[in-house]
């Protein structure tokens, strides 16, 4: 059986165990595409009131949000606990993980499968209001929405090999949710806005360090605003394929260095 194939029968069975609880799947959901929405919504109304932010109007930074939005729904379905990696660690869960004949990362990323509907319909939503109306306007041409669709898959994998680095540092610290509300979740949050608003040695961590900026930021300063060139989807994959490979490198590193934290 191929590593792949694995991987999709966990989650799989991982999603079936998961919709025996309908009504907390449900009101899981609502809930935070409720937040969600809350968060963009208050931006979406100092926008219409002023028209623009640094020369961005509503609909490219709700475009902005958007994309990074999906990338983040793909993100923490496709690699579900990797995200709460803390509990196994202090625990000891991890443990059960590593006498199982699969490999780690698998189970890890199969465990507690978390479906995040509220997300994908409300970015979805989002995002074809925007690009109707920028496409309506002459601002995009239809060539922009695989570009787009690209830009999401491969942001989802930039946001997972960030997700997954700052994992493995909990072998050597265990609690890592502080690291993992900075890394992963500040970070994304920021790139849902144009970097142009922060200074300049923010704007340098969210394109190095944690290039989140990638994501969206790069792809759209091509798509809306006519800069740079199409290499930026090369680029982009390229950080994607590094990031990833460095990230698992981190992993099987520091997990041969795991010592048990259980009780």
């Amino acid at each position: 059986m191929s590593g792949l194939s694995l991987y999709f029968k966990l989650l799989r069975a991982s999603v079936r165990s998961r919709m025996q609880y309908r009504f907390n799947f449900v009101f899981t959901s609502l809930v935070a595409a409720l937040i969600s929405a809350a968060d963009f919504l208050m931006v979406a109304v100092v926008l219409l009131r002023f028209d623009h932010v640094k020369q961005w109007n509503v609909y490219e930074i709700g475009y902005l949000y958007a994309v990074i939005i999906l990338a983040k729904m793909l993100y923490r379905t496709f690699t579900s606990d990797m995200h709460h990696i803390e509990k196994y660690l202090v625990t000891g869960d991890l443990d059960q993980l590593m006498v199982r004949p699969v490999p780690v990362l698998f189970g890890l990323m199969t465990a507690n499968v978390k479906l995040l509907p509220g997300e994908l319909v409300q970015g979805t939503a989002v995002l074809s209001v925007c690009i109707g109306a920028m496409l309506r306007s002459g601002q995009l041409e239809p060539w922009a929405i695989p570009l787009t669709i690209y830009s999401i898959l491969v942001g989802a994998v930039i946001l997972s090999a960030i997700g997954l680095a700052t994992a493995t540092v909990g072998f050597w610290t265990t609690q890592v949710d502080d690291l993992q509300s900075f890394t992963e979740d500040a970070a994304r949050n920021a790139g849902q806005y144009p970097l142009t608003l922060y200074p300049d040695w923010l704007k340098g961590i969210l394109l190095t360090l944690l290039p989140v900026g990638f994501v969206n930021y790069l792809p759209a300063l091509y798509l809306l605003k006519g800069e740079l060139g199409p290499w930026v989807f090369a680029a982009t994959g390229g950080v994607a394929i590094f990031a990833m490979g460095l990230a698992l490198r981190f992993w099987r590193f520091g997990i041969r260095r795991y010592q048990s934290t259980g009780h």
